[in-house]
């Protein structure tokens, strides 16, 4: 289990900057062109990086059975899981998913919700029970 939640971790990670490099410099991943879109996703790319850099690390941590690595794997659980429930908001309240029949980049936010909100649970669930209480 162990290995796979860190590859599922160093995946996320490496999706994560797939997508900045997309935004940026092709702008493909982008639902809207407009200010207010574009202005509102520029605003995760300081939690998207610090989610990226505890996703690593809790990978590398875990893999090598490291003490930092099952704290530095939960990090990203909440970071996943609260950045899921802003963009999710921020959908709902725009509207955004009703263009999911016609628009190939809402189809992929609607399959980075679901990925960052599921795996921020499944990596609670399954490694809360290893934290040894005091």
């Amino acid at each position: 289990m162990i290995v796979v939640l860190s590859v599922l971790l160093i995946g996320t990670a490496a999706g994560v900057i797939y997508y900045w490099v997309d935004f940026y410099a092709k702008g493909e991943v982008q639902v809207k062109k407009e200010d207010w879109y574009t202005k509102f996703q520029k605003a995760f790319v300081p939690a998207d990086l610090w989610t990226c850099v505890c996703a690593v690390l809790g990978a590398v941590g875990l893999l090598t059975g490291q003490t930092y690595g099952l704290m530095f794997a939960l990090l990203p659980a909440g970071s996943l899981i609260f950045l899921a429930s802003m963009d999710i908001t921020f959908n709902v309240q725009n509207k955004l998913y009703s263009l999911v029949a016609t628009s190939n980049q809402m189809k992929f936010e609607v399959f980075i919700n679901v990925w960052t909100l599921a795996l921020g649970i499944i990596l609670i669930i399954s490694l809360w029970p290893r934290i040894s209480l005091i």
